[in-house]
């Protein structure tokens, strides 16, 4: 049984910025083989870099019900990309056994407790992001990076 990890948590620089952070533990775990690396964003086809993106109109339930989209801060509906990379790390979690998964919190693909509101202003709500939302329906445990130490 794998572990699933944001890879931007593990150093691969494949934020929206082009930044990455390096949690040791994790890194760790991806180099014993016990973790998978992930990038939904990339999986679904988008840049490095790339203009940030929110969750519009609700959390990533929202977005899987078809109730709310994921724009970019060009106005561009980027839902698409979103959910294709959200499909691809679910069969990857499948493939692998995953059965735990440690994201980076806010993000729209990854957020676990906390994303973005929407409004491009900095300020955060609760929920999650849309491949955290699959993931919970495939009953896969999820860890927020701010809960590893």
């Amino acid at each position: 049984m794998k572990l699933l990890v944001s890879a931007c948590l593990v150093g691969c620089p494949c934020r929206y910025d082009g930044r990455a952070f390096e949690n040791e533990i994790l890194k760790a775990l991806v180099r014993k083989g016990l973790a998978v690396a992930v990038c939904p964003e990339i999986s679904g086809g988008l840049s490095i870099p790339r203009p940030k993106a929110e969750i519009v109109g609700g959390t990533g339930d929202d977005v899987l019900s078809g109730h709310a989209k994921i724009l970019n801060e060009w106005g561009e509906d980027v839902t698409p990309h979103f959910l294709i990379g959200a499909f691809k790390v679910l069969d990857i979690a499948l493939r692998e056994g995953a059965r735990y998964a440690v994201f980076k919190d806010k993000s729209p693909s990854c957020g676990v407790y906390r994303i973005y509101d929407g409004s491009f202003t900095g300020k955060t709500c609760e929920g999650s992001g849309v491949t955290t939302a699959i993931l919970r329906k495939y009953s896969i445990s999820l860890f927020s990076n701010e809960q590893i130490r």
